[in-house]
């Protein structure tokens, strides 16, 4: 997952990511696997108002963008979708980083190089 933006004034994941994607992501770290049905169930104790339809259309998404997987499973009620994560919190955080490390070296080399010689650990 490249990120496509990066919004300064937001914190964490939700500067390259939509606000209620990065809500369901939030969630499927913990959870690790479920189904949408699940996540509405979460997401509407604090969104009240949010439609299971635009949950999945969420997670499908989510699963375009490669952070989460999903595969068919077939039981009584007919087929549903059972969505899992593709990649750690920690593991997008570092590709996050990198990309957009990547992405001022390429265009501002000196000016990356200058700030990060400041640093210190």
């Amino acid at each position: 997952m490249e990120p496509h933006e990066f919004k300064l004034n937001e914190e964490g994941i939700k500067a390259v990511l939509p606000p209620l994607e990065a809500e369901i992501m939030e969630h499927m770290w913990k959870v690790k696997v479920a189904t949408a049905g699940q996540v509405y169930e979460y997401m509407k104790e604090k969104h009240p108002d949010i439609r299971r339809s635009t949950v999945s259309i969420l997670m499908n998404r989510l699963c375009e963008r490669g952070l989460l997987k999903r595969r068919v499973e077939r039981g009584r009620g007919g087929m549903r979708y059972i969505y899992s994560i593709t990649t750690t919190r920690e593991e997008f955080e570092v590709r996050v980083v990198q990309s957009i490390l990547d992405a001022l070296m390429e265009n501002f080399r000196e000016a990356t190089y200058a700030y990060l010689s400041k640093i210190k650990k």
